[in-house]
């Protein structure tokens, strides 16, 4: 008997997506239907940035009112199927049709209406799903109201909850005082709901869900210890026994240097000859000198300091000024990165180009064309970065953090057999981090073993299919 899954979440790929959770639940979904032991289901808000394109396939399959707290409101579901996989959208303008995903004063509200309209759609559609998989803070409600206003009624009461959290900083924190007015729930809540003094919501799905997953399993490790759980650590230990962690996968379709369409050229690990084209083609695009025998070196990042920046900058001035080197930085953040990053290419403007922007095509022709990729995060739940890097033949140097740790291990020689798959650090240190990249640039310039490992990266197993069969077993065992 096929499992139906039910994933709640906030993005998805391609139809609105912000980062790493818009990845997922664009490509997890479609990668358990191909494995045809699961019919599964996506929602997500139909957000004013899904483009006509998609709702052009749209059909209308329900229109009613969801009552939150004192409010009675419009809510259309619209469904589409892409890929094996079905997908439906919340309609709600007033809470929907705004210029940017999230980021405004009543994202409570406007996901604690999506979490209702979810369960109150399971009815009108008349679609049970034996799991209902709930994704970070946006759709923690979806368990709560489940587990709170929902179970007594006909259908709900068989539904299994899965809670994955793919980023612990962001759990959904508010004042007490809209418990009711906002959040339509009671006093008798208030012990579930309540963390550090104010309403938490990941913590609150965190008790009511039947697993808890997350997005690597060092990063699952991490969590239970103050340094990583941003005050969490108490209920994640307590709630250790249902807690796992599933290392994500990447889009191979989507990924892929033999036939990705935005590249100049395709490659594959026995045939590189366009990684060199599309290196050369990087360099003529962004103004820098056309060396084969130079290595790129790339940062493709939000500019923040938990991604590394602040040891990142500590050191790129010398690993610039003393190596043979090219550096591209792509992405967008705090001032003082991005400052930092335009002064070096002031200083070096024959080494050094600093892309304050964020582009997906443009990302994926730096991947294409970069040979070594700094990814030095302080956290990194899972990161999707040093797959994608590594997909297209360029080699990581990462801290040992989280997902990280899990998918980057070190390079060594064993005799004349080569372990590991790129270069890792382990404390949060700039020296750490210089010391790695310039090994890395070593091992750059001695041209058969890069060879070598460059294959053998490419080689690496980081599409959907192993998550995918993990995903199923906790599934089963939910």
């Amino acid at each position: 008997m096929m499992k139906k899954i039910l994933f709640v979440g906030a993005e998805a790929m391609p139809f609105a997506a912000t980062g790493g959770l818009g990845d997922v639940m664009g490509s997890l979904p479609a990668a358990l239907a191909a494995t045809g032991e699961a019919e599964v289901s996506v929602v997500l808000p139909l957000y004013g940035a899904v483009n006509e394109k998609w709702r052009a396939e749209m059909k209308e399959e329900a229109i009613f009112t969801v009552a939150l707290a004192w409010r009675q409101q419009y809510c259309g579901v619209y469904s589409l199927t892409k890929d094996g996989v079905k997908y439906y959208f919340i309609d709600n303008e007033y809470y929907f049709k705004r210029p940017a995903l999230y980021g405004f004063f009543d994202d409570g509200e406007r996901y604690a209406y999506f979490c209702m309209a979810v369960m109150e759609m399971l009815a009108k559609l008349g679609y049970y799903p034996d799991v209902l998989h709930a994704h970070d803070w946006q759709a923690a409600l979806s368990v709560v109201y489940l587990n709170r206003l929902y179970r007594q009624k006909e259908g709900y009461g068989n539904i299994k909850t899965v809670f994955t959290i793919h980023n612990i900083e962001y759990q959904g924190k508010y004042d007490f005082s809209i418990l009711g007015d906002v959040f339509a729930l009671g006093e008798e809540d208030h012990s579930l709901m309540e963390s550090d003094g104010c309403i938490n919501l990941m913590k609150a799905a965190i008790e009511c869900a039947d697993t808890v997953s997350t997005v690597s399993p060092r990063y699952a490790e991490e969590i239970k210890t103050a340094e990583y759980a941003h005050g969490l650590q108490y209920c994640l230990c307590d709630n250790a026994h249902k807690l796992r962690g599933i290392l994500n996968g990447i889009d191979y379709n989507y990924y892929n240097p033999e036939g990705d369409p935005v590249l100049l050229a395709s490659f594959t690990p026995s045939r590189m000859v366009g990684k060199k084209k599309d290196k050369l083609a990087m360099q003529k695009e962004v103004g820098l000198p056309e060396r084969e025998d130079v290595p790129l070196l790339a940062i493709i990042s939000r500019l923040a300091s938990h991604k590394g920046l602040d040891i990142v900058t500590e050191c790129i001035w010398s690993i610039v000024k003393n190596n043979d080197v090219q550096l591209i930085v792509l992405g967008k953040g705090e001032e003082k990165y991005e400052q930092v990053f335009l002064t070096l290419q002031a200083a070096y403007p024959e080494k050094v180009r600093a892309l304050i922007t964020y582009d997906r095509d443009l990302s994926k022709r730096i991947y294409a064309a970069t040979d070594i990729f700094l990814m030095p995060s302080k956290s990194e739940p899972c990161g999707l970065s040093q797959m994608i890097a590594s997909r297209y033949g360029a080699i990581p140097v990462v801290r040992e953090t989280g997902g990280l740790y899990d998918s980057i291990k070190p390079f060594w020689m064993d005799g004349k057999e080569l372990r590991g798959n790129g270069f890792t650090f382990a404390n949060y240190s700039s020296a750490e981090l210089k010391e790695r990249t310039e090994a890395a640039i070593a091992l750059w310039n001695d041209t058969p073993l890069r060879k070598k490992l460059v294959r053998k990266i490419m080689q690496t197993d980081f599409s959907w299919n192993t998550s995918a069969q993990q995903y199923l077993q906790m599934y089963r065992e939910v």
